[in-house]
């Protein structure tokens, strides 16, 4: 799909991968919706993008969900791209994780974008038409210690991912998952916990930039193809 004048809905879209999204997105003629918690932000970066609503979102909240379609359809008529981006991060060894944030990471990572994924999808069906990409992590190539917690959040949402694809064949309707690897973003300063461990591990690790993300997801967005990776060929990825 092309985004030239398409309505682009991104969640977490307030700083990182989501910012960056938005920004190529409206270089690419795309109307955009902002989607985050953090409204200030959103509020700016629609002030300088133009042709963009900010929405206050919570996305684990059903009603704040559904609110955030209904700003989208109120705005734009329309929705052609959800991009599923909006995720934390939680760094502890399987029998260190609180159950808590464990639940958390959960409600954030996975249900969340299932529950945005419902909600776009009515519109989507009446138009026969549309594109969703979620936004999983390169750390489910391995099964690095005290990234279980994470890595299972991230893994179940692939699946998801691939079984939506498959049950929405021939509607015109298309599931896409992305995979980044280190990314240079607020990620790690807003890990739930363990964030001391997660820097440690990363520390000399070569990140990319946000906008190579970006660029990554408006090629998965056009291509329509069921997933796409940015994980180096010696971690077991494409690059």
């Amino acid at each position: 799909m092309d985004v030239k004048n398409k309505v682009v809905m991104i969640t977490g879209a307030s700083s990182g991968i989501g910012a960056a999204t938005a920004r190529a997105a409206s270089r690419a003629g795309a109307r955009l919706v902002l989607a985050a918690r953090r409204e200030e932000r959103i509020a700016d970066l629609a002030d300088e993008l133009g042709r963009s609503v900010a929405v206050r979102c919570d996305v684990t909240d059903q009603a704040e969900v559904g609110s955030l379609v209904d700003a989208a359809l109120g705005a734009f008529g329309r929705i052609d791209v959800l991009v599923n981006n909006a995720g934390q991060g939680l760094q502890a060894g399987i029998e260190q994780i609180s159950l808590d944030d464990f639940r958390a990471v959960l409600e954030l990572n996975l249900v969340a974008p299932l529950a945005v994924m419902q909600a776009v999808l009515p519109a989507m069906r009446r138009q026969r038409a549309g594109s969703i990409v979620n936004v999983s992590s390169g750390t489910t190539f391995a099964d690095v210690p005290g990234t279980g917690g994470y890595v299972a959040s991230k893994i179940a949402l692939e699946r998801l991912s691939a079984i939506a694809r498959n049950e929405l064949d021939g509607t015109g309707i298309v599931v896409s998952t992305i995979i980044p690897f280190a990314t240079s973003t607020e990620f790690l300063s807003s890990i739930r916990a363990g964030r001391a461990d997660a820097e440690a591990m990363t520390a000399g690790a070569a990140f990319d930039s946000p906008e190579q993300v970006a660029e990554a997801i408006l090629r998965l967005i056009e291509s329509g193809e069921p997933r796409a990776d940015l994980v180096p060929a010696a971690y077991g990825g494409t690059r």
